[in-house]
């Protein structure tokens, strides 16, 4: 049954109708007793999508929003997070060079922060490649990195950033050379030891042990809602079971509950969680 004493928000996850279950994957979130989500925007490839140039993410974007407006009618508070995720830069220099790419991602990332500025999402979403990439490829993301660092810092918002594993703790530079809160740099798929945020998968280990120790983090599923990779990379009902569990074996505490899903959600992204 769902709760509505304490909220559970999921950090990071995704669905798609058309790839994967789409509202029915969500209820199954809210179901569990999930009470608001992160929804963020789909690789613009997995919607069958080639940006020639930035305005084209704005198709990936409707497409984001339109999913959110229909999750809404069950009852799920969504906020959308809108950006270009960083293995675009593989697939685009297929089609273009380099700097091309480099280009056509910043603006993705430009027409991204118009839907925040009129308030249809609250952050953004970049990073940097997860698989071995060549130096120059690297060198690229890290300019796209720091462009959406400046925009995020320009418009007061937090930036989730996927990328390698560990800390990334060269990020923490590059946010400071843009004027952005390091706090407000989400580490998606985080680990402990990062000097960001971190947003943990719900079933990391760290997880009683962050919150015994009270240090700001969040949970997510990282569910990616494709038919292709089921339940990859947990089910829609992994951060809302797990809490749960964690609150009834007395591993954590409701004052946890509230502190990781309300209070650390309001002061990173700057939105008010309520039941």
């Amino acid at each position: 049954m769902r709760s509505r004493l304490f909220p559970i928000t999921d950090d990071h996850i995704h669905f798609d109708p058309v790839n994967g279950r789409g509202v029915e994957a969500a209820k199954d979130f809210l179901h569990a007793g999930g009470t608001h989500i992160f929804l963020v925007a789909k690789p613009s490839w997995s919607l069958g999508i080639a940006p020639v140039c930035g305005a084209d993410y704005a198709k990936v974007f409707d497409e984001t929003l339109r999913i959110a407006g229909l999750i809404r009618e069950t009852g799920l508070v969504v906020f959308p997070i809108l950006g270009v995720h960083p293995a675009e830069i593989s697939r685009l220099a297929e089609r273009m060079s380099l700097a091309e790419a480099t280009e056509v991602m910043k603006g993705g990332l430009d027409c991204a922060v118009g839907y925040i500025r009129d308030g249809r999402a609250i952050a953004l979403k970049s990073g940097r490649p997860h698989y071995e990439a060549s130096p120059e490829v690297l060198a690229a993301s890290n300019d796209v990195l720091s462009h959406a660092l400046e925009l995020a810092a320009g418009y007061r918002c937090a930036l989730q950033i996927h990328a390698e594993s560990g800390p990334c703790a060269d990020v923490v530079d590059m946010a400071e050379a843009a004027g952005m809160p390091v706090g407000r740099v989400v580490k998606h798929y985080g680990s402990p030891d990062t000097p960001l945020h971190p947003s943990l998968v719900a079933r990391h280990e760290a997880v009683p042990v962050l919150a015994h120790e009270r240090r700001p983090f969040t949970m997510e599923s990282d569910f990616m809602d494709e038919n292709s990779r089921p339940g990859a990379v947990t089910g829609p009902k992994s951060v809302p079971r797990i809490t749960k569990k964690l609150i009834e074996s007395g591993t954590i505490t409701e004052e946890d509950c509230y502190r990781i899903h309300g209070e650390t959600v309001e002061k990173v992204y700057g939105v008010r969680i309520t039941l």
